[in-house]
């Protein structure tokens, strides 16, 4: 179930986390939207999903991949911290970057174990939403 809280933000529950063994069932977290003409940002815990509408821009080579767009800030967001130096090795669900937005802590987290190639990105910087803010390799 998703409840919009305002100006973006969602609260969702039924998520399932762990086994049914443990005892744990569903919980509740935040979720953050931010929408342009083409494509919905969803931030939800430290992870980037990117839904497209219908009408793809069919110019070549203006897509961005699944890497880039997990790299990316979901929404407008000032860099608070950057954890990692580029060649520097990163494992999956390392926190690479963490921004804040609306008073909140978004982490930027690895998609998959990589090596740092490039830093786009500062601390103290207000980055828009989708601009790639690190890549792997």
């Amino acid at each position: 179930m998703v409840e919009s809280l305002g100006n973006g933000r969602y609260l969702v529950s039924g998520i399932r986390d762990g086994s049914r063994e443990s005892g744990v069932g569903s919980r509740k977290t935040l979720a953050y939207a931010v929408n342009d003409r083409a494509r919905t940002w969803v931030f939800i815990d430290g992870r980037t999903y990117v839904i497209e509408t219908e009408d793809r821009d069919a110019s070549p080579g203006g897509r961005a991949t699944d890497n880039q767009l997990a790299l990316s800030a979901p929404m407008p967001a000032t860099v608070i911290a950057v954890n990692v130096a580029p060649g520097q090795e990163v494992a999956e669900g390392d926190v690479l970057v963490l921004l804040e937005a609306m008073k909140m802590e978004l982490p930027i987290k690895a998609p998959h174990a990589g090596r740092v190639k490039s830093i786009a990105c500062r601390e103290g910087e207000l980055v828009p939403a989708g601009v790639p803010l690190l890549e792997l390799e």
